[in-house]
């Protein structure tokens, strides 16, 4: 087990981590998501019903935000190649992975989306959108609000589900398999800059 943790640092290493640019990016998708699905699900829990408003107002506004930070670090990733994969990774999982990548950004901007369309389609303000003067982009359509609903739900479903399994891969390589993939996306406040700018 050693032997194979040595051989894929070196390999790691060899083949350069992301950049502080696709880290900070990475980490604030993923602290951003796991704040918006737990408030997705309290604000319609009946449990919390007291926190209904204010759960309510922080979704919509992160969402906003989160819709952003996602077409920011896709516009990244376009204009900045991602290091190598590391040869212990096979051919087949770097399709599967690249695929992975691709279906995780779209889901994002799917849910967010469908998010806004609901609201603002239904006739609900995006209080943080409001109040820096960001004006209402769709009218009334309460049709394609319910739509857009079912849409929003199963977009998040489907993210859950992949990033359960983009988890599971990593930790089967780190733990089980000893490959130090976490070197390469480790967040860039405790690792230091990588190398590579992507």
């Amino acid at each position: 087990m050693e032997d194979r943790r040595a051989r894929g640092a070196a390999t790691t290493a060899a083949a350069g981590g992301y950049g502080t640019g696709a880290r900070v990016f990475h980490w604030l998708v993923a602290a951003m998501v796991v704040v918006q699905i737990p408030a997705g699900i309290g604000m319609t829990s009946e449990p919390l019903a007291a926190l209904a408003d204010p759960l309510f107002i922080l979704h919509k506004g992160l969402g906003s935000v989160l819709l952003l930070v996602v077409v920011g670090r896709v516009a990244w990733r376009l204009t900045h190649r991602p290091p190598p994969f590391p040869d212990f990774i096979p051919a087949r999982e770097r399709r599967i992975a690249h695929a992975t990548h691709l279906v995780l950004y779209g889901l994002l901007v799917l849910m967010a989306v469908s998010g806004y369309v609901r609201t603002v389609g239904d006739g609900y303000p995006i209080e943080l959108l409001d109040a820096i003067g960001v004006p209402t982009l769709l009218p009334f359509m309460p049709g394609m609000a319910r739509v857009m609903l079912v849409v929003h739900q199963f977009a998040v479903v489907a993210l859950i589900a992949l990033v359960a399994v983009h988890v599971g891969a990593v930790l089967q390589h780190q733990l089980i398999a000893g490959n130090p993939v976490l070197e390469r996306m480790w967040p860039p406040w405790s690792r230091g800059r990588s190398s590579e700018d992507a």
